[in-house]
């Protein structure tokens, strides 16, 4: 078993199901991904720079996929709260996949780009 195993083996559903599907798709989107806990929380990496994190809260769940992201998906994520970086939402109203991919998508970009650079 992972760290995130462990993690995501003390969350309850259904948030748990909801995080289970994000790191799937982070997964899948990020070539050789790293798997970790950074500020308490799961951490999917790429070429050891982060691209997302995800967590539950008391009341909604998190992602954390860099404000770059955000900014970039803003007209998609108009039903859900934003912040610097965080993505809130409820367990009843995810973010649908392929908005998950875009973030994911958009931070394994950036990181090609400037180590490319």
């Amino acid at each position: 078993m992972s760290v995130i195993d462990d993690y995501l083996a003390n969350v309850p559903e259904p948030q748990r199901t909801v995080l289970e599907r994000i790191r799937r798709i982070a997964l899948d989107a990020v070539p050789e991904p790293l798997e970790t806990i950074s500020y308490g929380m799961p951490v999917i990496k790429y070429q050891d720079k982060y691209v997302i994190g995800f967590a539950p809260f008391r009341d909604h769940l998190s992602v954390f996929p860099g404000g770059e992201a955000i900014e970039k998906l803003a007209p998609e994520l108009g039903d859900y709260k934003t912040a610097r970086g965080t993505v809130q939402f409820g367990a009843h109203h995810p973010l649908p996949d392929s908005l998950v991919k875009a973030m994911v998508d958009t931070r394994v970009a950036a990181i090609t780009k400037a180590s490319s650079s």
